[in-house]
């Protein structure tokens, strides 16, 4: 396996936007909540119910999501909804309080239901993968579901993004069944979740220091090792301009794209364990939850 580096210069320019938020355009900011990044999706002081969060963060980060929306939008501003890039611990850790506080419908991909309404738990993560410290610790990663059942819709069929026009959301699967990236292609910007990432996820210290490189998904929680070079793939010949992700900076430029491609082109060399669970076969599902999980690997 190899890593992906680019220099400081892909990094996007961020301006600080108050409570650890940082803005990368106009409408489009994030906010890093120690592993991982959530995005607001708006123009600062949009009015309630006319901006947007994706993904919800680790258990415990509620009330520093909400502060932050505070700051960018205003006291007690509310989305008009939650999207999902896909439905793992670290993405949906807040997202019961915040749905019933805020009072708003969540969107996914319908592969991703059963994880959202309670019914399935995720295939066990591989802890043997990647060789870190974050890796090692995935055994005992929370994989069982949250419910959110009453306030869950599915993404309409078309690609189209609710309450956010000249966005389409792209069916990326691979680390999840249905996994899912954010694309707006006035701009090129690409919101590609775990898709592929920009941080070596598997090593505490890359975690820390948020090296810039671009990197295959989270090996420990992948469990489709060919729909993940698809989804790379199709996010490659995009030939975004920017590129947030799940974990890690946001970059930018030509640099970014060409380090994609590498990554799309070199997939297998780059980004797939020598070995592990997934490896050799994937995981199976469909809208009920895992179908076919493969043996552990000894």
């Amino acid at each position: 396996m190899e890593q992906i580096p680019v220099s400081l210069d892909a990094r996007s320019p961020v301006a600080p936007a108050g409570s650890g938020l940082y803005e990368v355009a106009p409408d489009l900011a994030y906010q890093r909540l120690a592993i991982v990044n959530v995005v607001f999706v708006g123009r600062a002081g949009a009015p309630s119910r006319d901006w947007l969060l994706i993904d919800a963060g680790l258990m415990g980060s509620a009330a520093l999501i909400a502060g932050a929306a505070e700051s960018r939008f205003g006291k007690g501003s509310r989305p008009s909804a939650i999207l999902l890039t896909h439905g793992h611990f670290d993405h949906v850790g807040a997202l019961v309080k915040l749905a019933e506080r805020w009072d708003v419908p969540v969107y996914a991909h319908p592969l991703e239901f059963p994880y959202l309404n309670g019914s399935a738990s995720y295939p066990p993560p591989d802890p043997t993968v990647g060789g870190g410290l974050m890796a090692s610790m995935s055994r005992w990663f929370p994989s069982g579901p949250i419910n959110v059942s009453e306030r869950l819709m599915p993404l309409p069929a078309d690609g189209a993004v609710p309450h956010l026009p000249g966005w389409e959301w792209i069916h990326t699967p691979g680390h999840t069944p249905g996994h899912i990236s954010f694309w707006r292609a006035s701009d090129r910007a690409l919101i590609a979740g775990d898709a592929f990432i920009t941080t070596r996820q598997e090593s505490a210290y890359a975690v820390l220091t948020q090296s810039p490189e671009v990197h295959g998904p989270p090996m420990y929680f992948t469990s489709d090792w060919e729909a993940a070079k698809a989804s790379v793939r199709r996010l490659a010949a995009l030939e975004p301009e920017l590129a947030l992700t799940g974990h890690g900076p946001v970059l930018q430029g030509a640099e970014m794209r060409a380090a994609l491609h590498q990554l799309a082109n070199e997939f297998d060399k780059i980004a797939v364990p020598l070995q592990g669970r997934y490896v050799n076969e994937p995981a199976r599902a469909d809208t009920t939850g895992p179908t076919y999980v493969p043996p552990e690997t000894k």
